[in-house]
């Protein structure tokens, strides 16, 4: 499933644009994928930056910047969310340790610069993705910057363990502790501490991704809800709203995309 990090803030005039990328193999437990994206026009537009329970590298080629958007359970509107094209990176929590040096928890509910980040360590990624001639040469010079970063990695965490698992069909918190043989306390308390959402509002997130692939795929909202593990359309609606502050309806209004040329 493409999760998806944002959709435009107000319907835009056409289809946004889109092309997805895989990490090289030994990025795979880090980096959950690359996706290439273009407003309608390429202009620059404001965004709505949608729950999430990993963390995106948005690089974009609009001046250009570069933002770390951190894991959260409610929308984002506000800050540096305004670009038009550009490639985004999904990172596994322990990606953003094992690539970055840090937790993800730092940057839960935040949009957080680049450099402003990593300082002198912030190489100048965003231009020479911009420069490059294609998308599969954009995605192959991420795969370089990002094994350039990637040191000895530690094992897999329960939580590293946990977050994957939250990813997929619905599972009581309790019943995962006990499946990955500690306490739910413990998982609870490793959560916060590296990934900033608690493991109830991960699996919450997952289901809401869920069924936004599944409308972004043309999937009607009662097919969506059902198909994502919601009780029922109404379930879904309370949620979206909840979470995003849009409808499904409104959600499937601009979260169709075409193929971006040259993919």
């Amino acid at each position: 499933m493409e999760l998806i990090d944002s959709v435009p803030l107000c319907p835009p005039e056409g289809a946004c644009r889109a092309t997805p990328g895989q990490p090289d193999h030994r990025l795979r437990p880090f980096v959950l994928g690359y996706g290439g994206f273009s407003s309608h026009n390429g202009a620059p537009i404001a965004h709505r930056v949608l729950p999430l329970s990993s963390t995106t590298l948005v690089f974009s080629f609009d001046g250009p910047f570069t933002v770390f958007s951190g894991p959260r359970a409610e929308a984002i509107v506000d800050g540096p969310t305004t670009w038009g094209r550009g490639v985004s990176v999904g990172l596994t929590p322990a990606g953003v340790s094992v690539l970055f040096g840090l937790p993800a928890s730092v940057l839960a509910g935040q949009l957080v610069g680049w450099r402003d980040l990593l300082g002198r360590r912030a190489e100048p990624l965003a231009e020479r993705l911009a420069a490059a001639p294609s998308w599969p040469a954009r995605f192959a010079l991420l795969d370089a910057a990002l094994l350039a970063r990637l040191g000895t990695a530690p094992p897999p965490s329960p939580v590293d363990a946990a977050w994957q698992r939250l990813q997929g069909p619905r599972i009581a918190v309790g019943a995962l502790a006990d499946r990955l043989g500690v306490s739910r306390r413990a998982l609870e308390l490793g959560f916060r501490r590296e990934v900033g959402l608690p493991p109830a509002t991960v699996a919450r997130v997952s289901r809401f991704q869920a069924a936004l692939g599944l409308l972004a795929e043309g999937v009607g909202p009662a097919r969506a809800a059902t198909g994502a593990g919601y009780a029922d359309q109404a379930h879904l609606t309370r949620s979206t709203r909840a979470m995003a502050g849009l409808t499904p309806a409104q959600l499937c209004a601009i979260v169709q995309y075409e193929p971006l040329p040259g993919a």
